[in-house]
């Protein structure tokens, strides 16, 4: 059996309680670097998401879990995206809110946590992330979890003064 419970923390599904956590997250612009949103989320919007994440991983194409410690208290999302079963492949993708608790291992247990449930439950092939070329932080966690540099998308994306490069990463179940 597969579990979503490690040392420190564990994966849960998102709840009705966690609207003002994702709320924070969405709305905080120095994460939307990371995801691509140009603008604000409501907290209705967020609301009704958290309402309608009712669909299965098939169904949705992603997952978003919420990163608990074993106090209970959540510091983080990490989602499977992009999901694909034909090809049984995903994007993976991880925030610790806090920057006060990043680097504390919360983020490496989950990740392995993720990517164990992606292999031996999802019945992946592979998973995948994209990683600004100046994230080092999150190159490390990656690649310190069997993720490989397999190529750099050059000028990939555009802050509103300059152009930077991402790599895309990927781990092979074998």
């Amino acid at each position: 059996m597969v579990s979503l419970k490690g040392d420190h923390i564990y994966l849960r599904a998102l709840e009705p309680e966690d609207l003002n956590f994702v709320y924070e997250v969405e709305n905080d612009t120095s994460f939307w670097e990371l995801s691509d949103t140009q603008a604000p989320y409501s907290r209705f919007l967020i609301k009704q998401y958290l309402e309608n994440a009712k669909q299965d991983i098939f169904e949705a194409k992603q997952l978003r879990l919420a990163i608990c410690t074993n106090d209970n208290n959540t510091v983080g999302l990490i989602d499977v995206f992009d999901f694909n079963f034909k090809n049984r492949r995903a994007g993976i993708g991880i925030l610790i809110k806090d920057h006060l608790k990043r680097n504390s291992g919360y983020g490496k247990e989950a990740l392995s946590l993720l990517i164990n449930y992606c292999f031996k439950v999802l019945q992946l092939h592979q998973v995948y992330a994209n990683i600004s070329e100046g994230n080092e932080a999150s190159l490390k966690l990656f690649e310190g979890n069997g993720f490989k540099k397999i190529g750099l998308k050059e000028d990939w994306s555009y802050d509103g003064q300059e152009f930077y490069n991402e790599y895309i990463l990927q781990r092979i179940n074998t």
